[in-house]
């Protein structure tokens, strides 16, 4: 069954679907020419802004790509603490210059307009996060020629992937930066489970091929994923810090800055658990935003955009995983060659510690 998606792609290198304007269609075109698997990330975006840029990745590479799809969040019932929330960030409203955003902005994130492009203009593959499709989705992808992924981060989650009829399953580590794709946002999620044991935990659980993520920086570690039986490993962060990415100029920096020593997971720029570099807006909000994705979102979405105008990493959602101190500034397409060859290397030592 593995073959099946790495048939797709000449190295086990998958290219993370980072939203907000990091996966442009330049860097998963490099990607996907270098022999990885390039992705688009159609979170936040419309439907149409999702299918143009498709369009614009079909005109850079003939080869396969993905396409990564929010699930729809359900009703939770906090909206007295995301009015508490906003009273709280009303300073940095006044700082910033700029009004708080509208957290009734939408909670499908143009699900089904996006399944019907989807359908209608099919890719080689299309991953989901925050949640598990139903089966009629997946089986109608299957029919147009799609291999499907869905995130898990606990076998049970994995379990429920299987069940659903998914080809395979990408298994995210709590080392992984941005949002950790659980299923269900609980008020105790924001720990989480390291790569490596739960690429075991899954593989038990479940006999889909796995897709590891989390951390991975360096060819070895794509090794090591490997050998814990993944079949393939995707990175995020390590493609964040490259010239093709369409991450801030302060994001990359920020990356291999001294100044930002860790990372934790947080809600405080939109609800739900992801991690990121630790930053003044991330200590003075974390501890007080509330379990309430996507409202908090757009709320914060403002303060963001006017962070970012004004040059302020401090107030920026700087998502990385825990391995940001190791990103390398690479050209996308030399930095897959570079994890391949390390890749090589690291196989080649193993296979020599085994002759022995």
């Amino acid at each position: 069954m593995s073959s099946a998606l790495t048939d797709l792609f000449p190295q086990p290198i998958v290219q993370a679907p980072m939203a907000g304007g990091v996966s442009v269609p330049l860097l998963a075109a490099a990607v996907c020419e270098a022999g990885g698997l390039g992705f688009l990330a159609a979170g936040y975006k419309t439907a149409d802004g999702m299918y143009q840029e498709i369009k614009q990745l079909r005109s850079l590479t003939a080869h396969p790509f993905g396409v990564n799809v929010f699930m729809p969040q359900p009703e939770h019932g906090e909206s007295g603490a995301v009015e508490v929330y906003a009273h709280q960030l009303a300073g940095e409203a006044a700082w910033y210059e700029t009004e708080l955003g509208d957290p009734e902005s939408g909670r499908d994130d143009g699900y089904d307009a996006k399944l019907a492009v989807l359908l209608d203009n099919p890719v080689a593959v299309v991953s989901f996060h925050f949640g598990v499709p139903d089966r009629e989705v997946l089986d109608a992808l299957r029919r147009a020629g799609t291999y499907t992924l869905v995130t898990a981060t606990t076998a049970e989650e994995a379990r429920a992937v299987e069940r659903a009829g998914a080809d395979a399953v990408i298994a995210q580590g709590a080392e992984a930066g941005g949002h950790q794709g659980t299923h269900r946002d609980l008020a105790e999620n924001g720990g989480g489970t390291g790569l490596l044991s739960l690429i075991a935990q899954v593989r038990e659980a479940v006999s889909l091929p796995v897709v590891a993520a989390g951390g991975i920086m360096r060819g070895s570690q794509i090794a090591a994923a490997l050998a814990a039986g993944a079949s393939a490993a995707q990175l995020g962060t390590a493609f964040l810090a490259t010239p093709e990415s369409g991450a801030h100029a302060l994001h990359k920096q920020a990356l291999t800055n001294p100044l930002f020593t860790r990372t934790e997971p947080t809600r405080a720029f939109s609800g739900r658990p992801a991690r990121a570099l630790v930053n003044r807006f991330l200590r003075e909000h974390g501890p007080y935003a509330p379990a309430a994705y996507p409202e908090v979102h757009h709320l914060t979405a403002p303060l963001r955009k006017a962070a970012a105008k004004a040059q302020d990493a401090q107030g920026m959602a700087l998502w990385a995983g825990q391995g940001h101190r190791m990103a390398r500034d690479l050209p996308a397409g030399r930095l897959v060659e570079t994890l391949a060859a390390e890749l090589a290397d690291a196989r080649t030592a193993l296979s020599r510690g085994g002759a022995r």
